[in-house]
């Protein structure tokens, strides 16, 4: 949890950050293949010979080869001003004219419901339907965040910068008939669902521990067998077989 505030104008909101995000993959180990003994990671100092510990490693950066300069903590904490120790924000935009690929990172914003600036600063989102685009530094990275109220809560979503952001060129459309595109209107539309998150289950992982569990029973893992998928190549065939199989 990281306490910081939400700079809105002159207003001042105290709040709290706490990433939403939790990774659910299963981690393994990495293991000798002869022995099956843990592998350890040795920082390790050429010049001096030597094993190094955490707390005598700095960080540098390479301005020409082999020559490094250094930058402490302290002086990462020197280059951040005073605004940007808070979330400040810069002004407001319609939330759909942000493309999803800018979304970096998800945090959920906790804050003290009784405070008067927090339910002002809600009900004027509600009421104007904007989001706030605001900058402040988490760590030692300088970010722009969007701030977003969703049923449950305040989030604030960090953004990638544009020069990060590596979108290619446009495709040329090619010409298809009006039989073609009225068939994938009508199977997207046979597809159309609601978006329901908590039914997105990984598969993946799912089928993971099921295989651990088989190995620790002392059983062996069956391969999975692949659905057989025709290739169709004529484009009219594979969206009317598309949609008599929906």
């Amino acid at each position: 949890m990281k306490k910081t505030s939400i700079s809105f104008g002159l207003v001042n909101i105290p709040v709290a950050i706490n990433p939403i995000i939790k990774n659910n993959d299963i981690s393994f180990n990495q293991l000798h293949k002869k022995c099956n003994s843990r592998i350890k990671y040795v920082k390790y100092c050429p010049h001096c010979k030597k094993e190094v510990k955490q707390a005598d490693i700095i960080r540098g950066y390479e301005y020409q080869s082999d020559k490094y300069i250094t930058l402490t903590d302290e002086e990462f904490d020197r280059l951040k001003s005073e605004d940007e120790k808070t979330i400040e924000v810069v002004g407001f935009i319609n939330l759909n004219e942000v493309d999803p690929v800018y979304y970096e990172k998800s945090y959920v914003v906790t804050v003290n419901n009784k405070n008067k600036a927090y339910s002002l600063f809600k009900e004027a989102l509600l009421k104007t339907k904007k989001v706030a685009l605001a900058k402040t530094v988490i760590g030692t990275k300088f970010y722009y965040v969007i701030l977003r109220l969703t049923e449950e809560a305040l989030v604030m979503n960090t953004l990638y910068f544009y020069e990060e952001v590596m979108i290619p060129e446009a495709v040329v459309n090619v010409k298809y008939t009006k039989k073609e595109l009225d068939l994938a209107i009508e199977l997207i539309n046979s597809l159309s669902m609601k978006f329901k998150p908590e039914e997105l289950i990984d598969e993946y992982q799912d089928k993971v521990k099921k295989a651990i569990d088989t190995k620790v029973n002392g059983k062996e893992i069956k391969k999975t067998k692949r659905k057989s998928e025709k290739s169709i190549k004529d484009l009219m065939t594979a969206l009317e077989l598309s949609l008599k199989n929906v």
